[in-house]
């Protein structure tokens, strides 16, 4: 199955086409980063990291999923 990748500098938002149903909830939700009217359709810069991983996890098919990126070592 084909997965899509949209990342920032806090997560990576997956999206598995062939689960969608396309019920729109995401997009209802939080229209700033899920609208398919745009390409990509995923914008991450639309909305903070949280608001966009509760969004996430209102996917009803599972056609959303998320993961947190590996923070950078920084040396003190």
């Amino acid at each position: 199955m084909t997965q899509k990748k949209y990342s920032n500098e806090d997560i990576t938002v997956i999206w598995e086409p062939g689960l969608c149903q396309h019920s729109t909830h995401c997009c209802k939700g939080l229209i700033n980063v899920f609208d398919p009217r745009k390409k990509p359709w995923i914008n991450m810069d639309g909305d903070t990291s949280e608001r966009i991983i509760e969004q996430v996890k209102k996917c009803q098919s599972g056609a959303l999923s998320y993961f947190e990126n590996p923070k950078a070592y920084v040396e003190s």
